[in-house]
């Protein structure tokens, strides 16, 4: 009754936002008035339902009324949906020969406007009904490994999925089977299949997606097998990343080159004597070694700064050899201790992109001597080119340890999609503005 309750009322609110976007749509169109674009007739909103029906339908295809899906995911179901709906009406238009009828522009100007409004009225709309109880759901989390700790607290944080964590008040049954044997697994689904519609199993192998891998079926044995394959390995990913870093770096130099002009003032006012760019050497893909520019942001005789600061703080270097930073580190001048906070000194390292030798996504670009440390996971990580900011900028940071940078990158690298980049440039950009993790 509830679930059937919030899908009744999440459509009911994307019916009406679909209209509300007719109308704006239609204004904006009216207001363009280029003499090399044709004269705008209105069109009525009965002669356009067809279009928000289909955009419902496929709504219903991806399941966003079904599943209480993660922001992110459901924000690429949604994306995934207008798309198909815009080529589907335009075809439409085109085989009943009604596209004279319809303004081509006004039906672009109608799905960019839901493409940019649809995952921001939800993320508002869903931030209200989750506020009430009535709608939360209830989740019973089972199972014996340090996943269940960290799947109920993503449940109890996590506030877009709708949900709590309970052991009597629920409907949803998620089992995760690490350290269970095989009988007791098949014991626990007989128990709560029968008993709940709705349960979920977390793959024994965590640190791979399943979510965009195929599922092949062996009907007459009943066997099921799951496509594995490292993303960042396949060429055809490799050409749409490094087209998507291009055009992106291509884009962002002009329109950054006053901050970045600022900045270099200000480094220049603080040591005028000094360099810029820091350049040092860094491993880049297939372990060739290359040139990382950064903006600078330590003082010119830092060896010697830092030589005393060691003696003066030798438990610095303990944790140097854990996180691979210095706590305090006394090199940094005023001006660098603000950009290291915004990561605004990595802001030349789009040099790097366009010269081919970077990623804007990527493993952290490594330094020469760190390439023994990486141990087992070298040739994984040096098979792609570094990035900019990656898994490891916008999942704590600096506050992470060496090891743990590592496996991050690694996940990445397996589990790339183009999806997951622009997820990780736009969640960089909020951890730089609340400069967390920083140092």
């Amino acid at each position: 009754m509830k679930k059937t309750l919030l899908a009744l009322l999440l459509i009911s609110i994307d019916l009406i936002l679909l209209i509300v976007v007719f109308y704006i749509a239609i204004y904006i169109r009216s207001q363009i008035t280029i003499l090399d674009i044709p004269e705008f007739h209105s069109i009525k909103l009965s002669k356009f339902y067809f279009s928000i029906i289909i955009i419902l339908t496929l709504f219903f295809y991806e399941g966003i009324y079904k599943f209480r899906y993660d922001f992110w995911q459901e924000t690429l179901k949604i994306i995934k949906a207008l798309f198909m709906s815009f080529f589907i009406v335009l075809t439409i238009l085109t085989l009943t020969k009604s596209s004279l009828e319809y303004s081509r522009l006004f039906i672009i100007i109608y799905f960019s406007l839901n493409l940019i409004l649809f995952p921001i009225t939800r993320r508002f709309i869903k931030k209200i009904i989750y506020s009430f109880d009535f709608f939360k759901r209830g989740v019973l989390v089972i199972g014996k490994s340090d996943k269940v700790k960290r799947l109920r607290k993503e449940i109890d944080n996590n506030w877009y999925l709708g949900q709590k964590c309970s052991k009597e008040d629920y409907d949803m049954v998620i089992l995760i089977p690490d350290g269970i044997s095989t009988s007791g697994v098949d014991k626990l689904i007989e128990k709560y299949s029968n008993l709940h519609r709705e349960l979920f199993i977390l793959p024994y192998l965590s640190h791979l997606n399943f979510s965009h891998s195929t599922i092949l079926e062996y009907t007459n044995s009943r066997i099921n097998l799951i496509e594995f394959e490292n993303k960042l390995l396949n060429k055809k990913n490799i050409i749409i990343k490094d087209m998507f870093d291009k055009i992106v770096s291509i884009v962002a130099i002009p329109t950054i080159s006053p901050l970045l002009i600022y900045i270099s003032l200000l480094i220049k006012k603080e040591e005028p004597s000094s360099s810029i760019f820091f350049r040092q050497k860094r491993l880049g893909k297939d372990n060739q070694v290359f040139t990382c520019y950064k903006f600078r942001t330590m003082y010119e005789n830092s060896d010697m700064i830092l030589e005393q600061y060691l003696k003066d703080n030798p438990d610095e270097i303990e944790y140097y050899n854990k996180y691979h930073k210095y706590k305090n580190d006394p090199r940094i001048t005023k001006i660098g201790r603000f950009l290291r906070k915004t990561s605004l000194d990595e802001l030349p390292q789009l040099i790097n992109v366009l010269k081919g030798e970077m990623s804007l996504v990527g493993p952290r670009p490594y330094m020469v001597e760190e390439n023994q440390k990486i141990g087992k996971y070298s040739k994984t990580i040096s098979k792609v080119k570094p990035g900019i900011t990656g898994l490891w900028q916008v999942n704590g940071r600096s506050k992470l340890d060496f090891n743990s940078r590592i496996k991050l990158d690694v996940w990445y690298i397996r589990n790339w999609s183009l999806w997951l980049d622009i997820i990780i440039l736009i969640k960089t950009v909020k951890v730089v503005l609340k400069k967390d993790g920083a140092s």
